[in-house]
């Protein structure tokens, strides 16, 4: 047994001392070659007493030796072990001793859950099966290779913290409400009356297609309230002119994530002005996170030219690849569906069809769905205003101030915006689109109560296989945390990093721990504080002047962001990925294996035309327009017309 040794002595033994009491905290499982961090907290020492620590061990790299005056914790950071394999933390003085068990593995086995889980769901397309033994797998690995442990643990540990998460049981809430209110809506007529009139102007699928893509572009100030109200409200129309759930999965997918992290009023803005501004403050910059935020936004090419592929393909009906050969299917023989697809959310047909005689009327379905969207932004407001608190209030309206005025309203607004808690506000709103459908088609007397509260309930059931997988896909992102897949992956790719090359390097690393991990907000929580003061960093040792340092800030920071929403847009494990899939009725492999060589033709397009030449002080402007006349020209002559 390998034992890591943490030496504690006085420098000075003259007079007799107290008794130490120590507490000692280190991860109890770490990655070869990765910095970790050891705390020890010493206690029941005078203030004026000083206690000089030293770690030690083999394995361990650096050996530093550090010293506190006074009661407190001591912080060993940036430690490297270089062997794996079981060891044990030793915290030593005379008459105290406390150890801890401590665990190394080797890089390559933190990739291996998520890694799983994606090449099981492309291969067998069984969401599920592939990210249980995904889930188990990463368990097995935590857990000290114990199989049946790793069973257990599955269970009682990551499953049941995903459900005892508040952020998640809210959303798993809004999906069930948003389930019980489609349910109700098509059972009242009112959805089929939506469509009857939007069927008048979406007489083709092109027309279908850009519809969806501009209800997507309004609905921008959250990612799970667009995919859900999007894909549910335009699917009956796109089934009717025979587009494929997987190309509407598509649509909902990119003008969700993409659109929410650009427009700087959405739920997504203070989250990543706040890492921004947390970020130059450690660099030493005095800038605004804020204003860094708004200039960012131009230098954004995978979201940017994620719409505007989108737009392309619906204005001129082609497609290439997996999509090509959906949307033929659905043309020609009027699936929608392949056979044999597993639909993340399907309404049965007792629910759908109205009572006989039942009008379609559409109101019944508008007012409850365009009350979600209004409440939901009252929401916000009236939440975030009430988190900020009078103090937090004043603070941010004095940072506005030097914004000006146009500017410092979009300021104020997304700031109170980010604070609240959208999912908690989604419930909310859901719940009242449930109650508003009530109140509307019983008095109506198109259903009873009853027949409502059942058809509520069978829109319920619709959504379970989209929040089992949810669950899954939760837990999964709980195995990487524990096995540290990010932290492991930022560590091996940051080693090539140069001033010019530094956003296109950046954006890399960011898609790959993004579709790894599925969240686009933990990436951005792991990269941000690290990138930006190396870049700066780096620029300064270049010689580079304030233009180009500014460039490389601004890179970075956009490549962080933009990368991000890689795998929050086309991951499997993804939450808004498996919500675009539930609120489309598609079966979720079908939906990524469609949508993934898109991505990845605009991640390649936005890093050669857009991270590489801006970094050399290109116009972004005109990086666009390359990308874009780039991605026109793939689509002629690698797509294919779809007939009508």
């Amino acid at each position: 047994m390998k034992k890591f040794l943490i030496l504690l002595a006085f420098p000075v033994c003259a007079l007799a001392q107290p008794k130490l009491s120590l507490t000692l905290q280190a991860p109890a499982l770490w990655v070869k070659g990765t910095p970790a961090e050891v705390a020890v907290a010493v206690k029941e020492i005078g203030p004026e007493q000083t206690v000089m620590v030293q770690l030690s061990g083999a394995g361990l790299a650096p050996a530093p030796v550090l010293s506190r005056t006074g009661p407190g914790e001591i912080l060993f950071q940036n430690l490297t072990f270089t062997e794996t394999g079981r060891l044990e933390l030793v915290a030593r003085t005379a008459g105290a001793e406390i150890s801890q068990p401590f665990r190394v593995i080797h890089g390559l086995w933190t990739l291996l859950p998520p890694l799983l889980a994606i090449a099981l769901a492309l291969i067998f397309r069984q969401v599920l099966a592939a990210l249980w033994v995904a889930i188990w797998l990463g368990a097995f690995i935590v857990y000290d290779w114990q199989p049946l442990t790793a069973v257990m643990r599955s269970i009682d540990h990551y499953l049941k913290q995903a459900l005892a998460d508040p952020e998640d049981a809210a959303m798993l809430l809004f999906i069930i409400f948003m389930g019980g209110l489609i349910g109700m809506v098509s059972k009242s007529g009112g959805l089929q009356g939506v469509v009857e009139i939007l069927a008048r102007r979406a007489t083709s699928a092109v027309r279908g297609q850009i519809s969806t893509w501009a209800m997507g572009l309004f609905i921008f100030f959250d990612d799970y309230a667009n995919c859900i109200l999007v894909g549910n409200t335009m699917r009956p129309i796109t089934d009717r002119l025979k587009i494929s759930r997987e190309k509407l999965a598509y649509i909902v997918d990119t003008t969700a994530a993409p659109v929410a992290s650009l427009v700087p009023i959405s739920t997504w803005i203070g989250y990543e002005v706040g890492l921004i501004n947390r970020a130059l403050e450690s660099a030493g910059m005095d800038q605004s996170g804020y204003m860094v935020f708004l200039w960012s936004v131009p230098y954004r090419f995978y979201p940017i030219l994620s719409l505007v592929l989108v737009a392309m393909i619906a204005f001129s009906h082609r497609d290439f690849g997996p999509m090509l050969r959906a949307e033929r299917r659905a043309r020609r023989e009027g699936k929608v569906l392949r056979d044999g697809a597993v639909p993340m959310a399907s309404l049965e047909a007792d629910i759908t069809e109205p009572p006989a005689g039942a009008p379609r009327r559409w109101y019944n379905a508008a007012v409850p769905l365009l009350s979600v969207i209004v409440l939901t932004g009252i929401g916000l407001w009236v939440n975030g205003v009430d988190n900020l608190g009078e103090a937090g209030w004043q603070e941010v309206s004095a940072r506005a101030q030097p914004f000006g005025f146009w500017t410092g309203k979009v300021y104020l607004v997304g700031m109170v915006l980010s604070e609240a808690s959208a999912n908690t506000v989604l419930c909310w709103s859901s719940l009242a689109g449930c109650l508003i459908t009530v109140l509307m088609v019983v008095p109506q007397r198109i259903l009873s109560l009853a027949e409502a509260m059942h058809a509520w309930l069978g829109g319920v059931k619709s959504m379970v296989i989209a929040i089992v997988v949810l669950l899954f896909a939760w837990s999964l992102g709980s195995v990487c945390a524990d096995l540290h897949t990010a932290e492991f992956l930022t560590h091996t790719l940051a080693g090539a990093l140069s001033p010019r090359l530094l956003p296109v390097l950046v954006f890399l690393i960011a898609c790959a721990i993004s579709f790894a991990t599925g969240t686009s907000y933990g990436t951005m929580a792991i990269l941000m504080p690290l990138v930006i003061p190396i870049g700066h960093r780096l620029s300064l040792e270049a010689g580079f002047g304030p233009a180009d340092q500014h460039l490389i800030l601004v890179g970075v920071v956009s490549s962080v962001l933009a990368g991000s929403v890689f795998g929050d847009h086309c991951s499997p494990i993804s939450d808004t990925t498996i919500m675009s899939s539930m609120a489309s009725a598609c079966d979720h492999v079908d939906h990524v294996r469609t949508q993934l060589p898109y991505a990845v033709l605009v991640a390649l397009v936005g890093m050669s035309l857009g991270d590489i030449p801006t970094a050399y002080g290109m116009s972004p402007l005109i990086t666009i327009i390359g990308g874009a006349l780039v991605l026109f020209m793939v689509l002629r002559i690698f797509g294919k017309r779809v007939e009508n």
